[in-house]
């Protein structure tokens, strides 16, 4: 096969592999030279001699980083909210896309409810509203502030409603004649049949939630209670003499703000790059594989 294959398909397959070569290092050479700073000296750092690989390797800026108490809780905060965001979104992005993947004589009002929740896509109440409503209810300083307002993603809703349309309807026709409802169609065809789907708009709701910093500032009164992104973010805009209480006089002359910085950037965006790869598995299937048999 690869012998009758055109001279240009061959120049074309070569400049493709080339230029997605190209495209995958633009995002993987700023990691490794953060990760490289991170292990590098404060003197290295500080003269410009590194790039992507440590010079003069070192583990004290993780060691520092590690031994805070305030970056343990806020990782422990973030992962709670992952934990309850991602649940809590992926279970109203099921239950909110499975009517609305109706047609429209099976639910009469299916598109009222599309407009209804399209328009929230691109109209808001705005920040002020947004804070109003939150401190009313009473959650204002709980993990529920960072939860609830993003609770439902529209977004999510379109990509997975458009998803079970692709679903064959034989298989929604047979169980009905079997003695199915909804929810065991739902749960037993439906979900089964959308792992890649799924798979995707939960890796979404993960780094959605991973990455939040804003709404932790805003919510928050207290930074014992930021998440990490937030947390992060006090600390990288202003890196101050109190970061550095409580470590030795040798730990503190082998940092600078660039290492400890580059080191509390990589331990952030770590456990993204350790979830990604069990879910890119699910991209490459695909959607419905001998679901209906002839």
């Amino acid at each position: 096969m690869v012998a009758d294959k055109s001279i240009g398909y061959r120049i074309f397959l070569i400049i493709n592999y080339t230029l997605l070569a190209l495209l995958a290092l633009t995002c993987l050479l700023p990691l490794c030279h953060v990760l490289a700073v991170s292990l590098s000296s404060k003197a290295a750092v500080t003269a410009g001699s590194v790039k992507f690989l440590p010079v003069d390797f070192t583990l004290a800026s993780y060691k520092l980083v590690i031994a805070k108490p305030q970056f343990i809780t806020s990782m422990l905060i973030t992962v709670k909210r992952v934990l309850l965001g991602v649940g809590i979104n992926m279970i109203l992005v099921v239950l909110t896309a499975y009517p609305l993947s109706k047609e429209v004589k099976t639910f009469r009002s299916r598109t009222i409810f599309s407009w209804f929740f399209v328009f929230t896509m691109f109209f808001g109440g705005g920040l002020i509203p947004s804070y109003i409503v939150i401190k009313s209810v009473g959650i204002i300083d709980t993990i529920w502030a960072l939860v609830l307002p993003g609770a439902l993603q529209i977004f999510s809703v379109v990509l997975l409603l458009n998803f079970f349309r692709g679903i064959p309807k034989e298989l929604e026709e047979s169980a009905f004649m079997d003695g199915a409802g909804h929810f065991s169609i739902l749960f037993k065809i439906y979900l089964p049949a959308s792992l890649p789907a799924l798979a995707t708009l939960t890796l979404f709701s993960i780094v959605y939630h991973w990455n939040s910093w804003f709404d932790g500032l805003i919510y928050m009164n207290s930074p014992e209670n930021y998440p990490l992104q937030s947390y992060m973010q006090t600390i990288i805009v202003k890196m101050d003499q109190q970061f550095m209480r409580g470590a030795s006089k040798e730990l503190i002359k082998s940092l600078n703000e660039q290492t400890l910085k580059s080191a509390q950037v990589f331990l952030g965006s770590l456990p993204i790059l350790l979830v990604y790869p069990f879910l890119q598995k699910y991209f490459v299937k695909g959607i419905v594989l001998g679901s209906v048999k002839g």
